[in-house]
């Protein structure tokens, strides 16, 4: 677990605690200081969101080669190929790009598997597009042996103008991740992007 993790995960519980100790002084009827321990509680978190949005609008966004792992924990995801899918005629001049990405469990013990993690393309025009459904294969979220290595090829329906093409991985923003200081989910956080080489 990162050190900022960790943090979240203490002020979590720290609010935890203290919103227990609010209800026990208003209980008591002793609402001055449940008051005031509110505002604290209040403070704290003013202060962490504020660091977070700070951070995530000042951060330049991070460019990984392809080939180069993105590790979540011990689960890993590296680009290793794109290529544009032959014998697919579209009537709107559209194309469909196929790309492999490589997904490594480094852990020991038991197959794993990261259950939220997702990707879509952006083209040079900020556009995304996502996974075509029943041409991609196996998931990013297939589980993996300890050690092993799962080839994934998302298939993505892009149209004909479409240039400067990056992959991105994502949890979503319905996850504890856009809480985490400098992470590439975390809110207005810039993504973490590989670009594709054809």
């Amino acid at each position: 677990m990162k050190p900022t993790e960790l943090l979240l995960l203490a002020l979590v519980a720290w609010t935890v605690i203290g919103s227990l100790g609010i209800a026990l002084r208003v209980h008591r009827r002793d609402h001055a200081t449940a008051r005031r321990h509110l505002l604290w509680i209040a403070a704290a978190w003013a202060v962490y969101l504020s660091l977070l949005v700070c951070l995530s609008l000042l951060q330049p966004a991070r460019v990984v080669p392809m080939g180069r792992d993105q590790c979540f924990d011990e689960m890993c995801f590296a680009v290793v190929g794109v290529q544009q899918m032959p014998g697919f005629l579209i009537r709107d001049n559209s194309h469909l790009l196929q790309v492999q990405v490589r997904i490594t469990n480094h852990g020991h013990t038991a197959p794993e598997r990261e259950a939220l993690l997702r990707a879509y393309l952006r083209d040079a025009q900020g556009r995304t597009f996502t996974p075509v459904r029943g041409l991609s294969g196996n998931r990013l979220t297939a589980p993996v042996s300890p050690g092993g290595t799962v080839l994934s090829e998302p298939v993505f329906r892009v149209p004909a103008d479409a240039t400067g093409m990056q992959l991105v991985f994502t949890h979503g923003k319905r996850q504890p991740g856009i809480l985490v200081l400098g992470d590439s989910d975390s809110l207005l956080h810039h993504p973490t992007v590989v670009p594709l080489q054809p």
